[in-house]
């Protein structure tokens, strides 16, 4: 199953190492799922991991962070962008996250933020599911 996380996983992943989140990271970690990541999203997740707010709350170095990158990126299909569909949602960083979804063929984005994605990710038949959805009903089948 090819994914696309948004930030708002990822930084959860940091920030609870017990969540559904990491348990999605961990997932991709031991190829139960396959990342699709494009630069501008890789990019996103960096620059969010470094603020410095981020890092009082997860209380990784920017060296850990930048190794937790280096193993997704190892992973993951990099995904260019043939095509542009902004804008389409309300945040432009969303549309980052749709658009890597549409060029890398997703079967899923996996949000906590699922109404920012509605209902304009299902014109491109793309589902939104929580990290909690992805590891109850696909992981336990």
């Amino acid at each position: 199953m090819r994914l696309v996380l948004d930030t708002s996983v990822i930084v959860s992943s940091f920030r609870s190492r017990q969540g559904a989140s990491r348990a999605v990271v961990e997932a991709l970690d031991a190829g139960q799922f396959t990342l699709l990541l494009s630069q501008p999203l890789l990019s996103e997740y960096e620059e969010v991991l470094k603020r410095p707010a981020q890092m009082l709350i997860h209380g990784a170095s920017h060296g850990e962070v930048d190794e937790f990158l280096d193993n997704l990126i190892a992973d993951a299909i990099q995904v260019s962008f043939h095509f542009r569909v902004r804008p389409q949602l309300r945040d432009g960083d969303d549309d980052m996250v749709l658009e890597t979804a549409i060029n890398g063929i997703a079967d899923a984005i996996v949000t906590h933020n699922v109404a920012d994605f509605l209902p304009e990710s299902s014109r491109f038949g793309i589902p939104i599911w929580t990290p909690g959805h992805i590891i109850k009903v696909r992981l336990q089948k």
